[in-house]
């Protein structure tokens, strides 16, 4: 993990409120947050989920049989 020169803003009763940080490593965070969200994007294809599961039944009739069985 990165080290980060930080400062913890805290109000009156010293919660903290807010992090300052410097300009040069929020540029780090940005750029590292921006590799993971295309790598993210890339990586995940829903069309390869299709035709995965293979019903034997209506999916409407099987909910419907499950809730009488509830009653």
């Amino acid at each position: 993990m990165l080290s980060f020169h930080k400062k913890i803003v805290t109000d009156e009763a010293m919660r903290p409120v807010a992090v300052l940080i410097d300009y040069q490593d929020w540029q780090k965070i940005e750029q590292i947050l921006e590799a993971y969200q295309s790598q993210q994007k890339e990586e995940f294809d829903i069309n390869k989920y299709a035709g995965v599961i293979k019903l034997t039944q209506d999916p409407l009739e099987y909910q419907q049989q499950m809730r009488d069985e509830w009653s």
